[in-house]
């Protein structure tokens, strides 16, 4: 019998590949060629049947689809810290705002970034979503290192140190957009900041533009109750009503936080399918509000997670958030059944995916989509007694046990070590930082 050569074979103790829902394989490897899954079978077929350049086995490790993290400020974990345990609307005003106007700049993104992504990696986060200033930097950071991410450039009413205006912030990012059009692993979305700090006019224009190039929108909506009252008092409407009346929703539209939503939001978030993105821990710790997520779940709506930035987090361990929403979803719903261990593990994989448009490729171990993949040990103290794989990688704080990571078949991290970042240089230049703004605050 002659052997199919292939680029790469992962075998694996455990594979939990999303789709179909709530299966575990034991003992079975995936095939890559060409940076996409060809096969998912046994280990004893997979030797028979492919002769790979490389074979990596991973005798005591659960393999999973790489996490999808809906919903970042990458560049802000230079900030990780820095102004702790303030509600939302101090935290921005007084703190967070000053210190960007400041210090924001092409380099500050950059090397920010760069040492999201490598947190990111090292803790099996294979695409991200960001928002930030001087999104060409955050880009290239992202294109540097290999990881798939969707960059939504900001956009305000008032200047910022990446912009005068909405048009500015407009024209700028749809220049970003042709520069990568067509590139694999990232795609540039519109990222107008909120209804808070926009006015009809420019979110208007967003959903147009939207439509027309079928380009995503991700925007914060309904973080606080604040948020909602506030409106309810300026435009006699809730945000989720006004965004409705500017015809700005459709299924492109990401929604993140969503903590404060009555039946009515519930209902006209569903019927234009628009997605959900969950940042729980980072609501938690601001005290914004909960997501009332099993509802929406109930609703049909899908809902993915985000780890927000690491200014308010405060890190950006996907396996931490996933944890959390599990448990905060039970307690909001007061049901110990909902987002069970599965289910959690569809909100930072194929849900994420399916926000972001991107579900025809990753999101799952399925034949034909991109291997972008993450593997846990599970053989540790932490791990053991074993009885279900799903469950220890929700419910046992996973984040540090992911050993290896691919995007796109390509190897990011291998036995803990990153390979397509200097970790040494990261961590220069994080400490530099902390000393201008230590020595200038």
């Amino acid at each position: 019998m002659t052997t199919e050569p292939i680029d790469l074979l992962i075998s694996a103790r455990w594979i939990i590949p999303i789709i179909p829902e709530g299966q575990v394989f034991e003992n079975c490897s995936v095939a890559i060629q060409g940076g996409d899954i060809v096969s998912l079978l046994p280990t004893a077929e997979a030797l028979r049947k492919y002769a790979p350049q490389q074979h990596v086995e991973l005798s005591n490790h659960a393999l999973i689809p790489g996490l999808v993290n809906a919903h970042s400020h990458a560049a802000m974990t230079l900030l990780r810290g820095f102004a702790d345990d303030y509600p939302l609307k101090t935290w921005l005003e007084q703190h967070i705002w000053p210190v960007e106007m400041r210090w924001v700049s092409d380099t500050f993104v950059q090397d920010g970034t760069e040492l999201a992504i490598a947190e990111m990696i090292r803790s099996g986060t294979s695409c991200f979503s960001d928002m930030y200033f001087f999104p060409e930097n955050a880009a290239k950071a992202a294109s540097h290192a290999g990881i798939r991410s969707q960059i939504a450039f900001p956009v305000f009413d008032f200047p910022s140190p990446w912009g005068r205006g909405p048009d500015e912030y407009i024209h700028k990012g749809l220049q970003l957009r042709d520069d990568y059009k067509g590139r694999e692993l990232t795609r540039i979305a519109f990222g107008p900041h909120a209804p808070y700090t926009l006015s009809d006019e420019p979110l208007r224009k967003i959903a147009s533009y939207s439509e027309e190039l079928d380009t995503c929108v991700q925007i914060h909506l309904h973080e606080t109750a604040g948020e909602v009252s506030d409106s309810l008092k300026q435009f006699g409407m809730r945000p989720i009503q006004r965004l409705k009346e500017l015809e700005f929703f459709s299924p492109l539209t990401q929604c993140v936080h969503m903590t404060t939503l009555d039946d009515s939001d519930i209902e006209t978030i569903a019927a234009y399918n628009a997605q959900v993105i969950h940042c729980p821990e980072s609501n938690l710790k601001l005290a914004s509000g909960l997501c009332p997520v099993a509802k929406l779940l109930d609703t049909g709506i899908n809902v993915a997670l985000g780890t927000d930035g690491a200014a308010s987090n405060n890190d950006l361990n996907m396996f931490g958030e996933l944890h959390t929403a599990a448990l905060v979803a039970k307690a909001v719903a007061g049901d110990p059944t909902v987002v069970d261990a599965h289910k959690a593990l569809q909100l930072a994989t194929i849900n994420g995916a399916r926000a972001l448009g991107w579900a025809d490729r990753i999101g799952s171990i399925e034949v034909g989509k991109a291997a972008d993949l993450a593997a846990v040990e599970l053989g540790t103290i932490e791990s053991e007694p074993l009885y279900n794989p799903a469950s220890q990688l929700v419910y046992t704080n996973s984040g540090s046990r992911v050993s290896h990571l691919w995007v796109n078949g390509a190897a990011l991290m291998s036995e803990r070590q990153l390979l397509t970042v200097n970790e040494q240089e990261i961590l220069i230049k994080a400490r530099q930082w902390r000393r201008k703004f230590v020595d200038n605050h």
